[in-house]
């Protein structure tokens, strides 16, 4: 609960501030419709749970949405450092707590996201981003890899040994 409030004020900050750079530097409406995508996917981040995978393919298809859309109405490109931070919670849970074929299709979902936006451009926005994601495979690979040292008692190290040393 406590790193879904701590996730939630730096989504909400995050997005605050992508929104106000937006409006200072490309001005008009184009900051709407980047601040909506990030909302819709922190927000999902948000709902994320254990054996849930609704929330990170629906976060996927919104990111994706959002390079497309960014692409075809020449707003600014996409995925937002929010937008792509979200993106990175949820394929990170996902390869945290899902089974394999479902937490391998949604890796092989963020990965296909990440290099569509690469087709649209390239720029230090994706290079973030692709860290970003890049970051939730490791990390949600690790504690996927955690977790089951702990539940399996880390097996198949076998009992201590007994006596002096052999040296």
């Amino acid at each position: 609960m406590l790193v879904n409030a701590g996730l939630g004020v730096v989504f909400a900050s995050g997005t605050a501030f992508t929104a106000f750079m937006l409006i200072t530097s490309w001005g008009g409406t184009s900051w709407l419709c980047t601040t909506a995508f990030s909302v819709v996917t922190c927000g999902l981040a948000l709902l994320r749970g254990r054996r849930r995978a609704w929330p990170a393919a629906a976060g996927l298809v919104v990111a994706a949405g959002a390079v497309a859309a960014s692409m075809a109405a020449d707003l600014p490109q996409e995925p937002s450092p929010m937008t792509a931070l979200a993106l990175a919670v949820l394929v990170g849970s996902a390869l945290r707590s899902l089974p394999v074929p479902s937490a391998a299709a949604v890796a092989a979902g963020g990965a296909a996201v990440i290099a569509f936006g690469w087709y649209a451009g390239t720029s230090a926005l994706m290079a973030l981003a692709t860290l970003l994601v890049a970051g939730g495979f490791v990390v949600g690979a690790l504690l996927r890899a955690v977790d089951l040292v702990r539940r399996n008692g880390a097996e198949g190290a076998g009992p201590p040994p007994a006596g002096p040393p052999p040296w």
